[in-house]
């Protein structure tokens, strides 16, 4: 089997070679990412292209899977230019792999693509994917869900996956989700439950985990069989304000929503902040998701508990922990960070300074 994993570099995609790599079905892998990693990986073949200009269609012949994962966080402030990656290039992933007549695609969907949830009873794959219009990674997620309908409806006969975690965490990308989502004023060393007895958290505030390695797991799993239609991908338990307060043995004080709200807002238009406002609107109505289609068709179960992969992250970034592909290195930001500075904090990928 051959396949192609695009955007191989980030949080997922490192996981998913990892777990290829150890598939005896799969005896070829080509890395696709706009960076790729100055030192080899065995069993992987890198290929240096960018979704949103590059032909795709040559580099996926001769593939059985396609899996694809790129997708751009930053900048908040530039919504349009996320929108051409993430929207754009994804049309362009699909109209290539049907050129290039690839018989299988396996997509990296979210838990932000589906709509908004009024109760935490979890839902499954048929809940409606229409996100958090007001917030650009949700409505992208949506929007491409759509384009998604649309590739399956034209091709009837490709196997087609769609993937929905919840938030990924480990321990080797903590440096790139502090440089993504808290940007460069966040001091590493006072990321650390002795030091929070009060912890403030926004009312109502609760989530699923999922660590980076279980995701990979799922991917080759998905890769590997005959699974099709879309999958909910998360760990338990669900982190609530209870589980918060055992994880940080801290005190936890419930806050107004507006309130925390109002103080990201604040931050993102000082550029003292790289997520926007309109992703904390979004997180605060995510659904519970229910993955017991995953279990019973993937036969997969995460072997890391949502708690151990949170604490992976926060000792991650504590230590600036990084790994060794572009995006996910621990000096990606420069000395200092002067990147994420330089960058307007949400006004561009600091790492693209790099070339």
């Amino acid at each position: 089997m051959r396949v192609v994993v695009v955007g191989a570099t980030g949080n997922v995609g490192t996981s998913v070679l990892e777990a290829l790599s150890d598939e005896t079905g799969v005896d070829s892998i080509v890395g696709i990412a706009r960076r790729v990693p100055g030192k080899p990986r065995d069993g992987v073949e890198w290929a240096r292209a960018d979704v949103r200009t590059d032909d795709l269609e040559a580099l996926f012949h001769g593939a059985d899977v396609v899996v694809h994962l790129a997708w751009l966080f930053q900048p908040t402030h530039q919504p349009l230019v996320t929108w051409r990656a993430n929207v754009g290039g994804t049309e362009r992933v699909l109209r290539a792999v049907a050129a290039a007549q690839v018989p299988a695609l396996v997509y990296a969907s979210s838990v932000g693509a589906y709509s908004p949830c009024r109760d935490d009873e979890p839902v499954p794959e048929s809940w409606p994917t229409d996100g958090w219009p007001p917030a650009a990674y949700t409505r992208e997620k949506a929007y491409v869900e759509r384009l998604l309908d649309r590739f399956e409806a034209e091709g009837p006969d490709r196997r087609v996956v769609r993937m929905r975690p919840a938030f990924i965490f480990r321990r080797g990308t903590a440096s790139e989700q502090r440089r993504l989502f808290a940007g460069p004023l966040l001091p590493n060393p006072l990321v650390r439950p002795e030091l929070t007895p009060i912890l403030p958290i926004p009312r109502g505030l609760r989530f699923q985990a999922v660590h980076s390695h279980d995701i990979g797991r799922a991917y080759a799993r998905a890769v590997t069989t005959d699974a099709h239609g879309p999958f909910n991908l998360a760990a338990e338990p669900v982190l609530d304000r209870s589980r918060l307060a055992e994880l940080f043995d801290a005190r936890v004080v419930p806050v107004p929503p507006a309130l925390v709200r109002g103080m990201l807002a604040v931050a993102w238009h000082a550029r003292l902040l790289p997520a926007a406002p309109e992703l904390f609107d979004a997180v605060m109505r995510l659904p519970i998701l229910d993955t017991g289609r995953a279990r019973a068709e993937l036969g997969w179960t995460s072997r890391y508990t949502a708690v151990e992969a949170l604490q992976e992250l926060l000792a991650g970034v504590r230590a600036g922990a990084g790994d060794d592909t572009p995006p996910l290195a621990a000096d990606a930001g420069g000395p200092w960070r002067w990147r994420e500075f330089a960058s307007g904090v949400g006004g561009r990928d600091p790492v693209d300074q790099l070339h």
